[in-house]
């Protein structure tokens, strides 16, 4: 039996939709129901120990996507604090009640941020197994300075405490963005400019950024579940294929059957821009690289993305 949590969000709402059509057994944990005798559950740092017993029964592997995530409205009750109080304690919580009840393994959602906000230097992000490989990073650019990713650097810390005191086969899973039908946030502003048809300044932009589809996640799941390498590791996911955001925006608007209308700009404006109308953040993200190495991945599990950037783009487009 596999316990997904955050079956309300994006990722864990398919992930368990998937588990349905494969008639995978799985059960549900989320925020949503307020009936506490439902199958699904309501997760925070202080969730009923008699709760987490009950839905942990016959549970052997743990999928755990709930989390306090970015917001775009940030107000000053946001601290690390309060990403902490999720991410971090209930987290913790929820792997001691796991180990408690006999669960195997605990698959954390992690975010590629914890590396940091980008590679334009050129440097690509990699595993924090592949000591050679991260022993360059200075510790500023090894974890974000924003409470998300703070909180997110710590559950792992933590979750490889618990691992060593207790034996719990612990993956950590650092994501980029990931993309699919649904999708909310940048992206699905982006769909909408497309859709609106108008034109934009980015046809200067030369950055490359890693992401990966949602049916690429899934599958990278579903390979972490069982396999026998996963235990104790710490993967960064990635399609394979990194785009440019102008590339980005032609496989998006060719789905649907357009072309995407990119002008030239300086890019130098376009961080002016950003950073008279408090928008430093979305123009980085829209012009700045965020590269993975995803060799560590995919030779330690002997795994491959199934789909193809452009079709997952296009089954983004399409609803699939």
């Amino acid at each position: 039996m596999i316990l997904v949590t955050g079956t309300n969000g994006f990722i864990g709402s398919k992930l368990v939709s998937f588990f349905n059509k494969t008639k995978r057994p799985s059960r549900s944990l989320n925020r949503d129901a307020i009936d506490l005798s439902a199958e699904s559950k309501y997760l925070d740092s202080k969730l009923d120990s008699e709760i987490l017993t009950n839905i942990f029964l016959g549970v052997d592997t743990v999928i755990h996507c709930a989390a306090k995530v970015h917001i775009m409205n940030k107000t000053e009750s946001d601290t690390v604090a309060t990403y902490r109080s999720v991410n971090v304690e209930g987290t913790c919580q929820l792997a001691e009640k796991a180990v408690m009840t006999g669960v195997k393994r605990f698959i954390f959602l992690s975010s590629l941020k914890v590396n940091g906000t980008n590679t334009n230097q050129g440097k690509l992000f990699f595993s924090p197994d592949l000591k050679d490989q991260t022993e360059d990073f200075d510790k500023e650019n090894i974890v974000s300075t924003d409470p998300y990713s703070i909180s997110k650097f710590e559950a792992e810390q933590e979750l490889w405490k618990i691992s060593a005191r207790t034996g719990l086969e612990v993956v950590v899973i650092r994501l980029p963005l990931v993309y699919g039908a649904g999708v909310k946030g940048n992206l699905a502003s982006l769909i909408k400019l497309l859709e609106f048809n108008l034109p934009l300044p980015l046809a200067n932009v030369h950055n490359q950024r890693s992401l990966i589809g949602i049916d690429n996640l899934i599958d990278l799941l579903v390979c972490c579940i069982d396999h026998p390498n996963a235990k104790g590791k710490t993967f960064l996911a990635s399609d394979g294929e990194d785009l440019s955001t102008p590339d980005l925006l032609r496989y998006i608007a060719s789905s649907m059957g357009r072309s995407a209308r990119l002008f030239p700009f300086p890019i130098s404006l376009l961080k002016f821009f950003g950073f008279i109308m408090r928008k430093q953040s979305e123009v980085s993200r829209l012009i700045g690289s965020f590269q993975v190495d995803g060799n560590y991945t995919r030779k330690t599990l002997n795994w491959n993305a199934p789909i193809s950037v452009k079709e997952g783009i296009r089954r983004m487009i399409k609803g699939i």
